[in-house]
């Protein structure tokens, strides 16, 4: 890909206390000749000092804020410094770096307006039961609803043009958990949606935003009802 196309795209990288993998993270995308934007969401640790020494930008939060907050910054940053299309993925080494070129494809060559890097495609990602049930319910509601299947709602993996950005960076993006709602919400304003495969390791910290029992009891009931909402709402369209 040429330099000039290369200095249009920004990937965001949200991250709190993940000192010991950033740094792989963002050499592996900065590698491509990208940049990088690590949101720093008030870690106690020396997160984004490593990420500046690997390579990237940081932004940082004075508070923590939480995951979808933090992409919102980095979408709201790719938007004031005239960044065209935006790479998104995780901060812990889940997401392989070496797949971006894949995510973007779509997006560069005008083929669809978000791409979801997905771990269910071609190769089979071992979660939780209630997890995987959650991911298979609201992919099926999503259906219903638009009539295009989603294999993973949930992937952080994604990439996407400013048009989706500038939406994203509105009060209209939930601030915890921007999944299937969301893609319901693009899906039915007229935004292109897709998705390829992508490889997912397992957690080397073993968190995750859905882990315990009442967050996923608490996920599946604020998703719901944000489906239910995405509903009644108007419809937004690119110019919007």
């Amino acid at each position: 890909m040429e330099n000039n196309l290369r200095s249009k795209i920004l990937a965001i990288i949200p991250a709190y206390c993940e000192a010991p993998y950033i740094s792989d993270v963002v050499k592996g995308i900065r590698s491509q000749n990208i940049d990088v934007l690590v949101i720093d969401d008030c870690s106690t640790d020396n997160t984004g000092e490593v990420a500046e020494k690997a390579g990237a930008t940081v932004v940082r939060h004075p508070y923590n804020l939480g995951y979808g907050v933090g992409l919102q910054t980095g979408y709201i940053y790719a938007l004031e410094n005239g960044y065209q299309y935006i790479l998104q993925l995780d901060a812990d080494s889940q997401h392989d770096p070496s797949d971006a070129q894949k995510v973007l494809d779509p997006v560069l060559q005008g083929q669809a307006d978000l791409v979801i890097g997905s771990r269910f495609l071609e190769k089979s990602y071992k979660v939780p039961f209630s997890r995987r049930m959650g991911n298979k319910y609201f992919g099926f509601i999503a259906y219903l609803i638009t009539g295009k299947k989603f294999s993973d709602c949930t992937s952080g993996y994604q990439a996407m043009n400013a048009d989706v950005a500038l939406l994203y960076s509105t009060k209209i993006l939930p601030v915890d958990y921007p999944d299937s709602d969301v893609l319901i919400m693009l899906h039915r304003s007229g935004f292109r949606i897709t998705e390829v495969p992508v490889l997912m390791k397992p957690s080397p910290s073993n968190k995750s935003m859905h882990s315990g029992i009442f967050k996923p009891l608490y996920y599946i009931i604020k998703m719901t009802l944000s489906i239910l909402l995405v509903i009644l709402r108007k419809r937004y369209s690119h110019g919007n």
